[in-house]
Order: structure tokens, then C-alpha cells, then sequence
């Protein structure tokens, strides 16, 4: 199915006077429709490399592609477009807007780039709660779901622009067992229905064991490249 990102030869310092290299030549490329996971205790550079994947941060030197496309050389305007039409991100904590409801809250990145929501978006957007477990609740405020659901609504969310690309920080993190299981079963789910790449950071090897590819981060260097 093709790469559909590559990090080659990336390397993040942070500071000038006193500098703190926190990724050291980290060369990585994932295929479409894959389903990978990226473990790491805390400090080990796991997040500063999904911010860079994501290009919410630029590596100090390497490069970036997307899609074949080097995004180190896009202007923030245009990373800006990548992240709205490519990337769908879910983050450990959800980021909902308490005073709109879920599915108003899934439509939000739509909305964004293309302010009014069409009947056949708010269709597909329904479509996604639906897929998620959601449609019964889909007009309940955001502030009177349970955590499980709020990252559901989170990951429909993520969704609604019809991203090649999700990329998740520790999305379970604040979950209980249970429901982080159902999580994991859900992203699973959608990768196989939708063929979307997952990129899943987490420090939970029992979770990341699910995904067909581990990679491990130490000390801000590749550890363990296993794929099953």
C-alpha cells in the first residue's frame, strides 16, 4: 500500500546556551493501513517524536515526508493544511469543548476549514458516532459524558476529515481497564473497516503487544523494531 511517512536521520535539541538533545538519528517509515505502536518510559522522547511525526514541532535536523512530500520545507500556514486534511490526532487528555455537544464537538475540525457543515457531513459525522458506540448520546454535552466516551467522541473526531494518518498520545491513559480495552478494540476496528494508519504512543507494553509493529524509544534512540 506505500509509505505513508518517513523520518529520516531526526535529530531534536532543545536550548542554545545549555542544549539537551532529545532524539538521536531516528530513521522510521510506516506503511498505509498499518497498525503500530511506539512504547517508551517517560523521558525517553516518545512525544517529542509524535509532535514531530505530527508536525506540530520541527526536528532540529532530519527530515519529515508525508505522502512522499518533505513537510520541513512547508511554511506553518501550510503544516497547518497537513494537520487539518491528513492527520487526525487523539490525545490522552480529549480536548472536547465542554459547552457544545459531542457531535458538535466531532464536527469542529470540519467547521475549522470549512465553517458551514453540509447535510451530508453532519451525515457522516453521525456515521462516525455510530461507529464509535455513540449515536444514542450524540447531542449530550461533552461535560456530561463518562471518560470512555468523551474518547470516543475524541477519536470520531479525529476521523471526520477523512485523515490517511491518526496519531495517539497515550489515549488511555486515564482510563480504567475495561474501558481502556474497548478503546484499543475501537482504533483497531477502525483501522481494519477505514485501512487508516495508526501511530499509538504509550508506555502500556500490554497495550502496544495488540499492534502488528512495536517500536521501542531509549534514551531517545530506536531500542526494539518489531514487527509480527
Amino acid at each position: 500500500m506505500g509509505t505513508i511517512m518517513e523520518l529520516k536521520n531526526i535529530n531534536k535539541i532543545y536550548g542554545t546556551q545549555i542544549q539537551t538533545q532529545v532524539l538521536y538519528d531516528i530513521n522510521l517509515s510506516f506503511e498505509a493501513g498499518s497498525f503500530n505502536s511506539i512504547i517508551g518510559q517517560s523521558g525517553s522522547g516518545k512525544s517529542t517524536l509524535l509532535n514531530i511525526m505530527g508536525t506540530l514541532d520541527r526536528p532540529t535536523t532530519g527530515d519529515v515526508f508525508i505522502k512522499g512530500v518533505n513537510v520541513n520545507e512547508m511554511t506553518d500556514n501550510e503544516l497547518a493544511d497537513i494537520r487539518n486534511l491528513l492527520i487526525g490526532f487523539v490525545f490522552q487528555f480529549h480536548y472536547l469543548l465542554p459547552e457544545f455537544t459531542a457531535i458538535e464537538n466531532v464536527l469542529m475540525p470540519y467547521r475549522i476549514r470549512n465553517q458551514k457543515v453540509t447535510k451530508e457531513v453532519k451525515s457522516k459525522a453521525e456515521e462516525y458516532m455510530e461507529l464509535v458506540g455513540l449515536s444514542q448520546v450524540r447531542n449530550n454535552p461533552s461535560s456530561k459524558m463518562s471518560g470512555g466516551q468523551q474518547q470516543r467522541t475524541a477519536i470520531a473526531r479525529a476521523l471526520i476529515n477523512n485523515p490517511s494518518l491518526i496519531l495517539a498520545d497515550e489515549p488511555t491513559g486515564n482510563l480504567d481497564s475495561d474501558s481502556t480495552e474497548n478503546i484499543y478494540e475501537l482504533m483497531r476496528d477502525i483501522n481494519q473497516k477505514l485501512g487508516t494508519t495508526f501511530i499509538i504512543i504509550t508506555h502500556d507494553r500490554r497495550i502496544a503487544e495488540k499492534a502488528d509493529r512495536i517500536v521501542e524509544i531509549k534514551d531517545g534512540k530506536i531500542n526494539l523494531d518489531l514487527t509480527k
